[in-house]
């Protein structure tokens, strides 16, 4: 029993290995099989990848082949154009070639006939220059005095003559017509600036904006100094903030800057918000509105003058006007004093007076775009007074007033007339002391760069100059002519408003003793 349960246990355990072993050689052959399936399958991939590859390559070389050979056939073409270029270029320095030979060859000629004819002249000359001597020699013998001497003499007693007759016939003239052009050009200006007599506002380069608090003026830096670096840019104009207290500086050179600036600043402070986008938007409409007061001020300056139908863009810069300066009188104020004036002399003269006044109040609209426009103001108006449609005569009383171009008309005269009337008015104007005295001194020293001056007195605030002459050296009519040299040298060099009287007092005194 034990022995064959012993046996049939090693037959199982026999069997079993034997199970075992093919079980496993049956899983072995079908994992070589799946193997070679995959292998196989890898195979294939490979394939089909190298021929896909190779198709992508075969398309990619021929997409840059055609490039390469789009690129070529463009180079060949530029090339092409470039040989025909030159070719013209050639064919063209080969005419001017030509061309330049057969002018050097015209040179050439007529140097020598040039030659040939100096060569003639010279001799023709030369025996002209003997004949002279000759004749120059018998004359000095007979005379007893020199070519130079006689000359010296001739041209002295000449120039005493012409002197003397040019004196007598200058103070003629003078005394004839003194007493009728004085006599109605003073009834003309003075009726003319007795009845008008406008006001004048002084203008700074500077203007003060009061704050209600010193707190404020942190609120208007910002932070890291934001706030200013925005207005300023905004504006065009420069906050000078100090130890003025509650005070703001605004500075810029343009008064219409300023002005925006200023009620930009005042709204600010009165809204009290103040940011960037507060400030861009306050500026904007300051702007917008100025825009519109500008337009305002046009209209009635115009009104008051009594001139229609303006061109709107030309109401708007005789607006600006209002916000410009000169010597401290304000533009547009000067412009409506000298439309009055130049209307007033107009009639007197029985000239149109309507054309006068609208050639006054325009004379000076130049100004208003000088800061932008490189080139003297008066030039500058005409040009924009001809884009807006006046007429050629009132522009050219604009390009002249200030003989930019040369005076032609009545109206020219009183234009010019009347803007030097209006400046140099007393009050009309302010100057510096340092311009003043200047101008004082520069009078005196050209008046005593003449011979024969005693004394200078520059009086009248430097508008008129008055010379004593030493009586043995000047006589009446040698003061005559001294006094027109004097009076171009003054505006030769000098720079000034209105005229210049200059006054030339020659005295003779006879003294005697009684023993």
């Amino acid at each position: 029993m034990v022995s064959s349960g012993l046996g049939i246990l090693a037959l199982g355990v026999l069997i079993g290995f034997w199970w075992r072993k093919k079980f496993f050689e049956s899983k072995l052959k079908n994992i070589e099989h799946l193997s070679q399936k995959i292998i196989e399958e890898a195979q294939r991939d490979v394939i089909n990848i190298k021929k896909e590859a190779t198709l992508k390559g075969q398309d990619l070389v021929f997409q840059m082949k055609s490039a390469c050979d789009k690129e070529l056939l463009e180079k060949k073409r530029e090339q092409k154009r470039q040989e025909d270029r030159l070719s013209q270029k050639e064919e063209h320095y080969e005419r001017r070639t030509e061309q330049l030979a057969l002018r050097e060859a015209a040179v050439v000629r007529q140097e020598a006939d040039l030659m040939k004819a100096e060569k003639k002249n010279k001799t023709q000359t030369e025996e002209l220059n003997q004949l002279l001597e000759a004749q120059k020699d018998k004359l000095e013998r007979v005379a007893h005095l020199t070519a130079f001497e006689a000359k010296e003499m001739l041209l002295k007693n000449m120039e005493d003559e012409a002197r003397h007759e040019g004196g007598k016939i200058i103070r003629l003239v003078e005394m004839e017509t003194k007493e009728i052009a004085d006599k109605k050009a003073r009834e003309i200006l003075a009726l003319a600036v007795k009845r008008y007599a406008g006001d004048y506002v002084a203008e700074h380069t500077i203007s003060v904006v009061p704050l209600p608090n010193d707190e404020m003026k942190g609120r208007i830096i910002g932070r890291e100094g934001r706030n200013i670096r925005v207005i300023e840019a905004a504006t065009g104009v420069d906050l000078i903030i100090d130890d003025t207290p509650e005070a703001v500086i605004l500075s810029s050179f343009s008064p219409l800057r300023r002005e925006i600036a200023r009620l930009s600043l005042e709204r600010l402070i009165a809204d009290g918000r103040i940011h960037p986008a507060r400030i861009e938007e306050i500026v904007t409409k300051v702007t917008e509105e100025m825009e519109q007061t500008l337009k305002e001020a046009g209209e009635q300056a115009a009104f008051d003058v009594g001139v229609h139908g303006i061109h709107p863009e030309l109401i708007k810069t005789i607006g600006k006007l209002k916000y410009r300066s000169s010597y401290a009188q304000n533009v547009l104020q000067h412009s409506i004093e000298v439309a009055f004036i130049c209307g007033i002399m107009a009639a007197e003269l029985g000239q149109n007076v309507k054309q006068a006044k609208r050639a006054g109040l325009l004379h000076d609209i130049g100004k208003a775009v000088d800061h932008e426009i490189e080139g003297p103001h008066g030039l500058i108006g005409g040009d924009i007074a001809k884009r807006y449609g006046e007429s050629p005569a009132i522009i050219h009383s604009i390009m002249a007033h200030h003989e930019d171009v040369p005076l032609e008309t009545v109206l020219d005269v009183l234009i010019q007339a009347s803007d030097i009337l209006s400046g140099a008015r007393p009050g009309a104007r302010r100057e510096i002391l340092e311009t003043y005295v200047k101008r004082l001194d520069d009078l005196e020293r050209i008046a005593n760069s003449f011979t024969g001056i005693s004394k200078t007195y520059a009086i009248q605030a430097g508008r008129e100059v008055r010379i004593i002459v030493n009586s043995d050296k000047i006589s009446d009519d040698s003061a005559i002519i001294l006094v027109g040299e004097i009076c171009r040298k003054v505006e030769k060099e000098m720079t000034y408003p209105g005229q210049i009287k200059v006054t030339v007092i020659r005295e003779t005194r006879a003294v005697g003793y009684a023993k």
